[in-house]
């Protein structure tokens, strides 16, 4: 077989494609055999009926012509491995010429249109320069820590006044739409300020007391009536406000493994340092890769971006109906799937210079990772993604983070003080290459869980015994 690739373009090719007849002829000799137990001759059994009675009946042409749907796929797979390209698209297939059906002789042409991902020029990307902005813990984070602490032990006390930001209420609802009551509940909790709930439900009940009322207009978020107006009223049961424990030596042996409040005070502070470097990790790592991008032309295929807008305006997906389908929106979706395909082809390159590979505890991390986001059991999880083949997705996925990584220890780190920014402890080492098969990392995958789950238990049975 020949083949020839022609470039249209940096992000789409032509592929032209020769089979000689000798490469065709396994093609043929299947396709007779499978038509020979699709055909009835007398005196024949299924499978059985020879070449030339297949002729009479079907005619020589049906057999090519099988022969090449049957095998067409297999020569443009040939053709893709040896022109080294990865498609991206469906491809367009035009057959130009096949073998005359009288002969036993002759070719197959055909050419195929196909957007493939584009081939890049790494720049040197070593000692890359990033300022971010300096971060010191304060003693109000460290205060700010112990106070989120003392509310994990706070409890919950009934008071006579106005509800205010913060305070916990117990409320009723009633919605309407127009003179219709589409929905109701009763006794439900909710926190003042977290707009978590109804639009306008803050506003509402912000200076009610108890066994007062409020009405609103919003948007329902669920049910039938999803994304109508709607008539809301609101009356509110109890007003709470949440007793912090006295951050004394008893709360610090209540609350963690330490006798005394002053080492819990050190160790937040400890917390409260490491938390700094993570959030300038953060922002270090996401403007070495603005800088990536701004450094790197990478043609995005129209192919790419289509694909991804029709997948996310399907009627299906589009919970907002027609205000979620606005130029605003698709000039969004548009924008983030052109940018999350440029991190793709940059992150790869960066991982097939540096030779990074993925290991199974950096999987195992991963998958346990996004199965919590997914509210799955990791084990389940990493079994769906074996079923559905994905499991070279998240493969590709770590090694992108892994390249990522390496990047931003390479990259000079500066923060808005002038001071160098030591991230060492942020980035994480390259690991090795993946080992094992499948069924190892989802055994390995049941342990970790089951140990976090066992861990998790021990840690919420004591918290309950000490309340």
């Amino acid at each position: 077989m020949k083949s020839a690739v022609e470039n249209l373009s940096p992000t789409r090719v032509k592929l032209n494609v020769e089979v000689p007849f000798e490469e065709l002829k396994p093609s043929i000799d299947a396709a007779y055999k499978t038509i020979a137990t699709q055909v009835q001759v007398p005196g024949f059994r299924k499978g059985k009926v020879p070449n030339k009675l297949i002729d009479q009946r079907v005619g020589r042409g049906y057999v090519i012509e099988t022969a090449i749907n049957d095998g067409l796929n297999g020569f443009y797979q040939e053709a893709v491995q040896e022109a080294g390209i990865q498609p991206l698209s469906r491809p367009e297939v035009e057959i130009t010429e096949v073998p005359d059906p009288s002969a036993t002789e002759g070719q197959l042409i055909f050419q195929v249109e196909v957007d493939i991902r584009p081939e890049i020029e790494l720049p040197e990307y070593a000692g890359l320069e990033v300022t971010v902005e300096a971060a010191e813990a304060t003693d109000e984070d460290v205060e700010k820590a112990l106070d989120d602490l003392r509310g994990r032990f706070g409890t919950l006390k009934t008071v006579d006044r106005p509800a205010v930001d913060g305070d916990f209420i117990t409320i009723d609802l009633t919605a309407t739409v127009g003179d219709e009551e589409v929905d109701s509940a009763t006794g439900l909790s909710y926190q003042v300020g977290a707009g978590t709930m109804l639009d306008g439900l803050d506003e509402a009940v912000t200076g009610l007391s108890a066994d007062e009322d409020a009405t609103f207009e919003t948007k329902l978020a669920g049910g039938e009536h999803a994304g109508e107006d709607a008539t809301v009223k609101v009356v509110l049961k109890a007003v709470k406000e949440r007793e912090l424990p006295e951050a004394n030596d008893d709360f610090a042996q209540l609350a963690s493994e330490f006798d005394t409040i002053a080492e819990l005070r050190e160790d937040l502070t400890k917390q409260a340092a490491e938390s700094k470097v993570v959030e300038q990790g953060i922002e270090a790592r996401d403007k070495v890769l603005d800088k990536l991008v701004e450094l790197i032309e990478v043609p995005v295929p129209d192919s790419v971006v289509e694909e991804q807008m029709e997948q996310h305006f399907r009627p299906e997906n589009a919970h907002g109906g027609e205000e979620h389908d606005t130029e605003e929106h698709r000039a969004e979706v548009r924008e983030n799937t052109e940018r999350a395909f440029k991190n793709e082809v940059i992150l790869d390159a960066v991982a097939d210079k540096e030779e990074i590979g993925v290991n199974q505890a950096e999987l195992i991390d991963y998958i346990v990772s996004a199965s919590s986001q997914y509210g799955m059991d990791p084990n389940q999880f990493a079994q769906l993604l074996d079923q559905s083949g994905q499991v070279g997705m998240m493969v590709g996925e770590v090694r992108r983070r892994k390249a990522l990584a390496k990047v931003l220890e390479q990259a000079k780190v500066t923060d808005s003080n002038g001071s160098e920014v030591d991230l060492s402890d942020f980035v994480r080492p390259a690991g090795e290459e993946a080992e094992g098969g499948v069924e190892e990392m989802i055994a390995a995958t049941e342990a970790e869980a089951a140990k976090a789950e066992n861990e998790a238990g021990e840690s919420t049975e004591a918290v309950d015994a000490d309340k």
